[in-house]
């Protein structure tokens, strides 16, 4: 959901990665870290469908909102709304390093980046998102 920004693109996000995942599972239990290896499928699947061939499919209905135990629903829109500025690469190292509570090694890794650059773009992203929401300043790595 943080990744997408949509509720339903989100599912159709994990749908997609558990279809490819599926597909290859033989290769895929044999690997010393299943969940990491369909963490990196959803990853690149995301990042795939962000590329210039964008979907045109619309939800053809407005779904109520959760009425999850969330402190405050308002941060959480404003949340969305603000990663929803990020490029993908920034959304997804956010997301990794501090929904995912990931380290910097462990999302280098996942995306495919070097760790200096999962810093730097962490970084970046987090002084973009600032204005946005009320983040606090110890957040910065």
């Amino acid at each position: 959901m943080l990744l997408t920004g949509d509720h339903h693109a989100a599912e159709d996000l994990t749908q997609a990665a558990y279809a490819k995942v599926f597909v290859h599972w033989r290769k895929v239990r044999r690997t010393e870290n299943p969940l990491a290896y369909t963490r990196t499928v959803l990853l690149n699947t995301f990042l795939s469908h962000r590329r210039p061939r964008r979907s045109a499919e619309v939800p053809a209905e407005v779904t109520p909102p959760d009425t999850g135990h969330e402190p405050d629903p308002g941060q959480r829109v404003d949340l969305l709304a603000a990663l929803r500025t990020l490029a993908p690469v920034d959304r997804a190292v956010v997301v990794h390093r501090y929904w995912e509570d990931r380290s910097v090694a462990e999302t280098a890794t996942d995306l495919g980046l070097t760790e200096a650059v999962v810093r730097t773009r962490a970084r970046r992203a987090l002084q973009r998102l600032r204005p946005l929401v009320d983040i606090p300043e110890r957040t910065l790595p």
